[in-house]
């Protein structure tokens, strides 16, 4: 092949996989914008938020349809390997990651909502910490992927399991106040679901970072009990 057929062909590679890192990240701050509505339309019982976390949830399915379809026709056209291939994977595995935290985020938006409806409840301040904790998982996920920085992705999986136990904690809590509360069972009951949407945000963070970790190093922890050995 030319040199210059060669470099040109190169070139149009690294645009490509440039193109499909950026619409990734477009999607991670579409995510990170959605989880920070839902708190807003939350904790401010404000329903405009909550509306615009629904509406954002349809331009985030199409961007992950166009990572899906640039992917493959990367693959196909430059067939990729080695770390090439792995970073193509991770960024379309990512995507999918990043749909399911905004699908999580309008679960979050539309129990937000119907508490809106609710006689407001002191109890709704208690989920704070587990937004702050997802988010900076979630965050902290993203910056991992976009940095190709393994440390912090590993880190990730042990705050998975903090989110966990806060988790499991806030719906014990509203449980055992729910027989003293009866009037207030049906909000209780939306909060516990608003903290097991946090927690699958949490979920997503660790999916995310575990695929940066192998995308980089070619090291799977996904099924291990410890950190890597890297």
């Amino acid at each position: 092949m030319p040199e210059e057929a060669a470099r040109h062909i190169l070139s149009s590679f690294e645009s490509a996989l440039d193109n499909l890192r950026k619409d990734v990240l477009m999607m991670s701050s579409l995510s990170s914008r959605s989880i920070e509505n839902s708190r807003k339309g939350l904790f401010d019982r404000d329903e405009d938020f909550c509306n615009t976390v629904i509406a954002d949830d349809e331009q985030i399915d199409l961007l992950e349809i166009q990572v899906d379809n640039q992917g493959i026709e990367i693959m196909l056209r430059f067939h990729p390997f080695a770390s090439d291939l792995r970073n193509v994977i991770g960024a379309m595995k990512t995507s999918v990651n990043l749909e399911r935290v905004a699908d999580q985020s309008v679960g979050i938006a539309r129990r937000a909502r119907k508490l809106t409806a609710l006689q407001a409840l002191s109890e709704t301040a208690e989920i704070e910490p587990l937004f702050r904790y997802a988010s900076s998982m979630f965050n902290d996920a993203i910056k991992a992927y976009a940095d190709g920085d393994i440390e912090l992705a590993q880190t990730i999986r042990s705050r998975d399991k903090e989110l966990d136990q806060l988790n499991r904690e806030f719906a014990e809590s509203l449980t055992e106040k729910m027989p003293q509360n009866p009037d207030s069972i049906r909000g209780f009951l939306e909060l516990i679901f608003i903290a097991r949407c946090l927690e699958r945000i949490g979920d997503q963070a660790k999916n995310i970072a575990e695929d940066t970790i192998f995308a980089v190093s070619l090291t799977d922890i996904r099924h291990t009990a410890g950190e890597p050995n890297i």
